[in-house]
């Protein structure tokens, strides 16, 4: 359910045009008030939109009218219900907001490895994709950004290419981590955030 939530968190932030680094840290927040506590299964879209809502707060000049938001939830929820969503995440994240997102650092690293525009682009669609994925939501946005531009390097330059070894100390991962990242077995926190769907919001 998690997967789908992003997928359509994704939607609303292209339709309404948002900075991508919105949607990293609205993602973030959904994962981090997930892992926090429980939610019903039928609060998690109220509970997206309020996250995005926050992001908004934090990373745009301009923000999206509450009443509209509530429209692109096809009226599940109301105004009045978004604005409570959005004061419960901010006391149950005691209003710990920042989070340095992935593509930050994705834009550090490729500089550092001088990438071209087009591995860029690519790096920056794996990045949207491990959006979709809850194991990933335990990997430091360094470490993500990091796979994601080898990755790319990788579909570009050949199979035994990547980032150079000496660049992986910025994301903050070692070769062995390349491995554990492809095979999809990380290292994650204990608690599965599948579990949180269950009791009451």
């Amino acid at each position: 359910m998690r997967a789908l939530v992003v997928d359509w968190l994704v939607q609303v932030h292209e339709y309404l045009g948002l900075a991508g680094d919105t949607l990293y840290l609205a993602v973030h927040l959904l994962d981090s008030y997930l892992r926090a506590g429980r939610v019903r299964l039928h609060r998690l879209q109220l509970l997206g939109v309020a996250c995005l809502f926050v992001a908004c707060k934090v990373e745009e000049r301009v923000l999206p009218e509450p009443a509209s938001l509530c429209l692109l939830g096809d009226g599940s929820f109301s105004r009045a219900e978004l604005l409570r969503a959005e004061r419960r995440i901010l006391s149950r994240l005691d209003f710990r907001l920042h989070h340095p997102g992935p593509l930050l650092c994705l834009g550090l690293l490729a500089a550092l490895a001088g990438s071209g525009p087009q591995v860029l682009r690519l790096a920056t669609y794996f990045l949207e994709l491990s959006l979709l994925e809850a194991k990933a939501a335990g990997w430091e946005p360094g470490r993500r950004a990091a796979a994601a531009l080898s990755l790319a390097h990788r579909v570009f330059d050949g199979a035994g290419s990547g980032l150079d070894p000496a660049l992986y100390r910025y994301g903050r991962c070692g070769l062995c981590d390349f491995k554990d990242l492809s095979s999809g077995s990380p290292s994650l926190p204990s608690q599965r955030m599948s579990d949180n769907f269950v009791c009451a919001w």
